[in-house]
């Protein structure tokens, strides 16, 4: 354990009169019993009021956020976050590329969910270009489906690690294992298993492969069998229900007031998605079920991360009989001026655009070759305007703030993201609660430190 007597501005209690005892002191615990960080306090005056640095080191912190605790014995009597450690600077570089290239930026930010950051942002785009009917069908729903299978992932992570940081490993196993099969599919339809940058403005980079439509319908019979193996596991285990019940307790009022969205605020009853309330890419043409739970707490929002899995399926498999019937039908629009990178399709040797694309640009017509070329290297111009797009993430609304000056790179893109915005939600649900139960809170939380620190 190591002692510092410099004031922490981040830390609980900071400010303080110096001569009201050790709480001007910060402790940063690195693994000892807790009779060791006790015992080194001494006996004298306010022995048992400590404050203590938990992360960025912290296995259930992710090594990108920092919680700075004030501890009485080991119940948290104050709780604070310290965040900015990845140093991403990700909007602020959107603002020196293209408006299509600014899509391979934003699909980093929260990385458990890239479809969802892309999306955003092209509607937002869409929106300044009065585009948005003339994206094509076969486009928005392959948005959909892409977004529905990105839901699955992202939930089966947060299930697995929260089950890691509370000791069920199982669970991790579980949830990585299933998640191994949706990045497969993700693999097989953009060539890549993360930060894709499939989804563009005016539509998606290229049309499905052969072949996977029936990987989809594979994966969907295949999860029906194993969800119901984590519901069977946790959702009536005695040990897991302690540890969550009653764990991170937030109500309405508290949801409302600090603006959090997704399964947190689901958790109170309210049943508040944005594929409901303000739909885009066509969802209120779909069949799926808000899914509530009522007790306000840790438990809630797991079990409505594990329906929501269930609601995922019935999308996709609504978006695989779409796309049966739209075989061949484009997946950009038909304005050569913004449909960029103009026919990408993966050639004969797996890499780059098709061999009749470049034959032609190269060896049949000066003048494609100039508008590829002019396309790339510059971009299309966006109308002077702003738009923000929201939509549902599995952390909540998750929307883009687009603002063009009529040029062909954004002026200002500013992301609104649920993990930033739920995360203050942490020293409300944690103080008053045990050293043990903040790691559950914020687990039940899910934040991504990448939406966090942009």
């Amino acid at each position: 354990m190591t002692t510092t007597t410099q004031n922490d501005p981040y830390a609980a209690g900071a400010g303080r009169d110096a001569a009201g005892g050790r709480g001007d002191r910060v402790f940063t615990v690195t693994g000892q019993d807790w009779d060791e960080v006790a015992g080194a306090l001494g006996a004298d005056g306010d022995a048992e009021r400590i404050v203590v640095n938990m992360g960025p080191q912290h296995p259930s912190t992710h090594g990108v956020l920092r919680l700075i605790l004030e501890l009485e014995g080991e119940t948290v009597t104050e709780a604070r976050c310290g965040i900015g450690y990845l140093h991403t600077g990700i909007e602020k570089n959107m603002e020196f590329r293209t408006w299509t290239q600014g899509v391979t930026f934003c699909t980093r930010m929260d990385y458990l969910s890239p479809f969802f950051n892309e999306a955003t942002y092209c509607l937002g785009v869409e929106r300044l270009l009065d585009i948005e009917d003339e994206v094509p069908e076969k486009a928005q729903v392959m948005r959909v489906l892409l977004m529905e299978l990105n839901r699955i992932s992202s939930h089966l992570v947060a299930i697995a690690t929260g089950g890691m940081e509370l000791g069920a490993l199982t669970v991790m196993t579980v949830g990585f294992r299933e998640r191994e099969q949706v990045l497969d599919l993700f693999e097989l339809i953009t060539g890549l298993r993360m930060n894709h940058a499939f989804i563009r403005p005016g539509g998606v980079a290229q049309d499905l492969p052969d072949g996977s439509l029936d990987a989809v319908r594979a994966f969907v019979g295949l999860m029906r069998k194993r969800l119901p193996e984590i519901a069977t596991l946790c959702n009536a285990n005695p040990i897991f229900r302690a540890r969550l019940e009653g764990v991170g307790y937030l109500d309405l009022e508290g949801c409302l007031a600090l603006g959090m969205t997704g399964p947190v605020l689901r958790s109170t009853g309210y049943p508040w998605d944005l594929r409901k309330t303000q739909p885009v890419c066509g969802y209120e043409t779909y069949d799926f079920d808000v899914q509530t739970w009522d007790t306000a707490d840790s438990y809630g929002r797991f079990r409505i991360r594990v329906n929501e899995m269930f609601e995922s399926l019935r999308i996709v498999e609504q978006c695989v009989t779409r796309l049966e019937g739209l075989v061949g039908a484009p997946v950009m629009v038909a304005d050569k001026k913004i449909a960029w990178p103009s026919q990408l399709s993966v050639g004969s040797d797996g890499q780059g655009n098709s061999l009749d694309h470049i034959r032609h640009i190269m060896g049949e017509s000066m003048e494609a070759l100039i508008h590829h070329f002019k396309l790339v290297t510059e971009g299309f111009r966006v109308p002077a305007g702003e738009a923000y797009v929201p939509l549902e993430s599995p952390r909540g609304e998750l929307g883009a703030h687009v603002v063009s000056d009529g040029g062909t790179r954004p002026y200002r893109v500013h992301f609104r993201d649920p993990s930033f915005t739920n995360l203050q939600a942490t020293s409300v649900m944690s103080e008053g609660g045990m050293v043990a139960d903040v790691i559950v809170a914020i687990a039940s939380i899910d934040p991504v430190m990448g939406g966090v620190d942009r």
